[in-house]
C-alpha cells in the first residue's frame, strides 16, 4: 500500500483517461470488386473442340476451386515429379521461407519486448575511494568495498497504442512475406510446367524441321541429277539449294533454345545445368484439363497471393500511420527496483541493506513540429499503398481476362490448324497412291510430304499454346494455395 501511495494522483488520472486508446484509424479490408465478370462479352460455356491430340473442349466452371496441386491435371508423372522436386529444392523458395521466418521472429521479438514488463537482475561489486575533504571535513581518504544486488522492472503502458500499432505493422509485414512465399511457390510450379511444355514443343519442332530438310535435300539431289542430264536449269538447282540451306539454318537456333530451356528446367529444380538428370518431355506426355475453375472477381481478391500481399502492405501502412499519430500523445512509463546494498559480501542480504525505488514518467510532446510532418508523411504512405492495391487488383482482373480470352481463341486456332494438318495428310495420302500407280513424280510426293510437315509445325505451336494457356489460368486463379495450411505471425490463417 505504501508503494501505491507514492504514485502521483495525476498519473493515475491520465492512466484512466487513456487506457484502451489506440491512435489512428483501424484497418479495414478493401471492398471486393463489384463487377461480376472479367470482360464485356460473356464467358462461353466451353471452348471449341478439334480432332487430334490436345483438341478437347475445355469447360469453364464458375465458382469451382483451383486444386492445390493443379499441375496434376495434366496427368504427367514426369511433370509431377519435377515440380515436386523444384518445390523442395528451389533456392528462391528457400530464400522466401527464410525471409518469412525472419519476419515472424522479428514480430515475436518485438512482441516480447513491448507486451510484457521487462525485468533484469543485477549483481555487482566495486571498490571505492572517497575523501572527506570534499565535504569540508577532516579525516582524509577512506577506501571501502560496495556490493549490490537488485531486480529492475520497467513497463511502457502504451496508453496511446503506439506499441500495438508497431506490432500490427510487423504482423502485416509477416503476412506480406507469407503471401510472397506462396506467390513464389506458384511461380516456380508454373515456370516448371511452362518450360517443360516449351521443351516438348522444341523437340517436336526439331523433328518436323529435320523431316522438311530431308525432303528438300532429296528434291535438291533430284534436281542436281536432272541438271546433269540437261532436264533442269541452273536456276532450278540454285533455288532448291537456297531453300535447303535456309531450312538447315533454322535447326541450330532450335537446338540452342532447347539447350537453354533444359538448363532452365535444371535451375528451377535446384540443380546445376550440367547435372544431366533432367527428364525430356514430349507433347504426348501431357493431357489437357477439360474442367477449368473460374472464380468471380470478388473471390479472386482472396485467392491470388499478389493481391493478398498488396493488401498486407496496405495494412502495414495503416498501422504505420497509427504509430505516427500515437507519438503526438502522452507516453507513460513505470519503473521499479528492489535490491540490497552493503559494504561486505556477508551482510549483502542482512538487515538494513534493503534499497528500492519506484518511478513514473509522463512525456508529452510540446514543440516538435516534425511529428506533425511525420504523421502527414505516414498518411501519404497509406494513400500510396491504397492506390498500389487498387492497381494490383486491376492488373489481376486484366490478367484473368487475357487468359480466358486466349483459352477461347487459341482453341479456335488449334481447330483450324488441326483441320489444315488433316487436309495436308489426306493430300499426302492421295499423292502416295498416285505415285504408287505412276501417275505423279517423286518430286510431287516430296512436295506433299514437305507441306504436311509444314502444317505439323503450326499444329505443334497451337497444341503447346493450349497447354500454356491452361497453366496461365491456374496461375491467374491463384494456384489453389489458399487450401494449404499456413498461419501469419499473429496466428491467423494466411
Amino acid at each position: 500500500m505504501k508503494i501505491v501511495a507514492l504514485i502521483p494522483v495525476w498519473l493515475i488520472l491520465c492512466m484512466g483517461m487513456l487506457a484502451g486508446c489506440v491512435a489512428g484509424p483501424d484497418f479495414k479490408r478493401p471492398a471486393a470488386p463489384e463487377v461480376a465478370g472479367y470482360s464485356v462479352a460473356p464467358l462461353p460455356a466451353q471452348t471449341v473442340s478439334s480432332a487430334g491430340a490436345l483438341g478437347q473442349a475445355q469447360r469453364f466452371m464458375p465458382g469451382a476451386k483451383t486444386p492445390t496441386s493443379w499441375w496434376r491435371q495434366f496427368e504427367s508423372p514426369k511433370l509431377d515429379a519435377l515440380i515436386e522436386q523444384a518445390l523442395q529444392a528451389s533456392p528462391s523458395l528457400e530464400a522466401a521461407n527464410a525471409t518469412l521466418r525472419q519476419a515472424r521472429q522479428t514480430y515475436e521479438a518485438r512482441a516480447g519486448a513491448t507486451l510484457h514488463p521487462q525485468m533484469n537482475a543485477r549483481l555487482g561489486a566495486q571498490r571505492l575511494g572517497t575523501n572527506t575533504a570534499a565535504s569540508g571535513q577532516s579525516g582524509g581518504e577512506r577506501v571501502f568495498d560496495l556490493y549490490n544486488a537488485s531486480v529492475d522492472v520497467s513497463y511502457n503502458l502504451d496508453l496511446s497504442g503506439g506499441n500495438r500499432r508497431t506490432l500490427e505493422a510487423l504482423a502485416a509485414q509477416a503476412d506480406y512475406q507469407g503471401f510472397q512465399r506462396e506467390g513464389a511457390r506458384l511461380t516456380v510450379a508454373a515456370n516448371v510446367a511452362t518450360a517443360a511444355m516449351a521443351q516438348a514443343q522444341l523437340i517436336s519442332r526439331i523433328e518436323a524441321t529435320e523431316a522438311i530438310l530431308a525432303a528438300q535435300s532429296e528434291q535438291l539431289d533430284i534436281t542436281r541429277a536432272r541438271l546433269n542430264l540437261g532436264a533442269a536449269s541452273g536456276h532450278d538447282f540454285f533455288t532448291w539449294q537456297t531453300q535447303v540451306e535456309q531450312t538447315r539454318a533454322l535447326i541450330p537456333p532450335l537446338h540452342s533454345s532447347l539447350a537453354q530451356i533444359t538448363h532452365l528446367l535444371a535451375v528451377l529444380a535446384g540443380q546445376p545445368p550440367g547435372a544431366g538428370t533432367m527428364p525430356q518431355f514430349a507433347l504426348a506426355d501431357f493431357n489437357l484439363a477439360t474442367d477449368l475453375p473460374v472464380s468471380v472477381p470478388s473471390e479472386l481478391v482472396r485467392q491470388r497471393p499478389d493481391i493478398r500481399a498488396s493488401e498486407a502492405l496496405l495494412h502495414a501502412a495503416s498501422a504505420q500511420y497509427g504509430l505516427s499519430v500515437s507519438k503526438l500523445y502522452p507516453q507513460i512509463s513505470l519503473s521499479a527496483n528492489l535490491g540490497s546494498q552493503a559494504i561486505t559480501l556477508a551482510s549483502l542480504f542482512g538487515p538494513g541493506s534493503l534499497v528500492w525505488g519506484l518511478a513514473g514518467q509522463l512525456a508529452q510532446p510540446l514543440f516538435q513540429g516534425g511529428l506533425r510532418a511525420e504523421s502527414r508523411a505516414a498518411e501519404a504512405g497509406f494513400d500510396a499503398a491504397a492506390a498500389n492495391y487498387r492497381q494490383t487488383v486491376l492488373q489481376a482482373l486484366r490478367n484473368v481476362a487475357d487468359v480466358l480470352s486466349a483459352l477461347d481463341y487459341d482453341a479456335r486456332t488449334l481447330a483450324a490448324q488441326a483441320a489444315a494438318h488433316a487436309s495436308a495428310l489426306e493430300s499426302l495420302r492421295l499423292v502416295e497412291q498416285q505415285y504408287g500407280l505412276g501417275a505423279v513424280s517423286y518430286l510431287a510426293l516430296l512436295t506433299a510430304r514437305q507441306q504436311a510437315e509444314q502444317t505439323r509445325l503450326s499444329l505443334i505451336t497451337a497444341q503447346t499454346q493450349r497447354l500454356s494457356d491452361t497453366v496461365a489460368l491456374y496461375q491467374a486463379m491463384g494456384g489453389g494455395w489458399l487450401h494449404d495450411e499456413g498461419t501469419a505471425a499473429t496466428g491467423e490463417p494466411l
